[in-house]
């Protein structure tokens, strides 16, 4: 090969190539990118199946002791084991992905959450349903490891745009559909008394919409190992070596790069630059408010209207969770990437984030206008609906904080390292997230703080946190070593 055509590269090397000669745009690798999306599907569906019956089921232990104002204590809890182990472990699988490859990682994470969703199912006490969901976080390191996954996977700009525009989607997705399975298929002896009348569905009510999310991903699981092909080029060579049916793990020709020198992993105090660490923080914000606004909805719908909710049944509110996923997937696809490449990452970040201002006011009108009705009004539904969409314009600030977190990487070599230290950061927020959240508004209806819509107030003051933090960002994606624009 003439030496003129190896790339030389360095800790400088930028992961986004601006300038230089016009090139035929590679065509987007679909189908690699849609196995990626089915992996990536099967984690949103698993965590987000049991919000719909996560408070019944909890009211139902002896540890509440028949009180519903404890319910959202102990369904904080266990919603926030989930990410506390997760974020204790996902660092070290998203290292360990630099090192033995990215789809082995993926299916290890698949594996555990597979098995951790069957634990779940037939757990019938408070403690099988905390080492459960501990499981479940501690073997899963998918989602930051898939993030990876597509920085590797899509070359250009304008793909990463896209790749991480469908990254909301696919939560968006198995947000709508988790809801809706655990919402009605929730208690099928009590809905469906002659197909489920067997003994077993009176013993483990919660079984069968864990069971559905769990052979899902078990499906995912087969079609991972048969059609997704390696993106950490330095791990298909090492495993070559061990395994002759590798040698058609390389990435598709769309997406190759210029052969470059392997570089070793670099320290992890050395991915601490400013850009990562800004990047990494704003992550970490939006991250815990996104899973305090998860851990109210269904706790708020659920609740007694006396005790600040709306008093929905579960199927109700799976319904109400999976039309919001729709939608919000739906306005994902067509919106997201246009707006940015239009208005810029940022811009579009900071309008996003500001959303999330008016989805949290909106709380305290419904149950306001619920108290005053005493039923579900179509006022109140009305309420709902605007609010959701506010929510839904709040979910695209996750590509932009994506689109960032990826052009940070100070090497292409530490770009795994940099999503799982991000991904850690959130996953922290994540686990403390929940409980402060259900805690507080517990809390706030207990003793009747600010009428009982504390909770409320304070999630819109760490909204605008969020959006002052998003205004630090450069108007345009780091690239090279320029600095930053005000």
């Amino acid at each position: 090969m003439d030496p003129a055509q190896v790339e030389v590269s360095d800790e400088q090397t930028p992961l986004l190539v601006t300038g230089g000669p016009s090139k035929k745009l590679p065509k987007f690798p679909v189908f690699q990118f849609s196995v990626l999306v089915l992996v990536q599907l099967c984690e949103p569906l698993s965590s987000q199946v049991i919000y719909p019956f996560i408070p019944q089921l909890v009211s139902e232990l002896p540890v509440t002791g028949g009180d519903h104002t404890k319910v959202g204590y102990y369904a904080g809890l266990i919603e926030s084991l989930f990410f506390a182990t997760e974020a204790v472990t996902i660092l070290f699988w998203s290292r360990t992905s630099d090192v033995i490859g990215r789809k082995p990682t993926l299916l290890i994470g698949s594996a555990g959450l597979c098995a951790s969703m069957l634990f779940f199912g037939l757990s019938r006490t408070f403690w099988t349903l905390v080492i459960s969901r501990c499981l479940c976080g501690a073997l899963n390191g998918n989602i930051g490891v898939s993030k990876t996954v597509v920085g590797e996977l899509l070359r250009t700009p304008a793909h990463r745009a896209q790749g991480f525009a469908f990254m909301p989607v696919t939560w968006a997705m198995g947000a709508s559909l988790g809801p809706l399975m655990g919402g009605h298929l929730a208690r099928p002896h009590d809905r469906w008394p002659t197909v489920f009348a067997a003994q077993f569905w009176i013993d483990y009510p919660y079984f069968l919409p864990c069971a559905i999310p769990a052979a899902i991903t078990a499906a995912c699981i087969g079609f991972n190992l048969a059609f997704l092909q390696e993106t950490n080029k330095a791990a298909v060579g090492k495993w070559k070596k061990l395994v002759p049916w590798l040698k058609n793990q390389e990435p598709p020709s769309s997406t190759t790069i210029p052969k470059k020198p392997e570089q070793p992993q670099i320290p992890l105090r050395d991915i601490l630059t400013p850009r990562v660490v800004r990047a990494v923080t704003n992550y970490g914000c939006l991250a815990s408010i996104d899973i305090m606004l998860a851990a109210l909805r269904p706790l708020f719908l659920a609740q007694p209207i006396e005790y600040g909710g709306l008093g929905m049944e579960p199927a109700t509110i799976g319904t109400i969770m999976g039309t919001y996923g729709l939608i919000c997937g739906l306005l994902q696809v067509f919106l997201f990437s246009p707006a940015v490449q239009r208005f810029g990452a940022r811009n579009v970040f900071v309008t996003c984030a500001a959303a999330y201002i008016p989805v949290f006011a909106f709380y305290p009108l419904q149950n306001m206008a619920a108290r005053k009705a005493g039923e579900i009004t179509p006022l109140i539904w009305a309420l709902i609906a605007v609010q959701h969409l506010f929510a839904c314009i709040a979910d695209g600030s996750f590509g932009c904080v994506s689109l960032f977190v990826n052009a940070s990487a100070p090497t292409p070599t530490s770009l795994g390292a940099t999503h799982g230290l991000a991904q850690t950061t959130a996953s922290i927020t994540r686990a403390i997230g929940p409980a402060i959240a259900s805690s507080l508004f517990s809390l706030s209806v207990e003793h009747n703080i600010l009428g009982g819509y504390a909770i409320f107030g304070l999630l819109a003051i760490w909204s605008l946190v969020l959006v002052r933090l998003g205004m630090l960002y450069p108007r345009e994606l780091w690239t090279g070593d320029e600095e930053d624009e005000d």
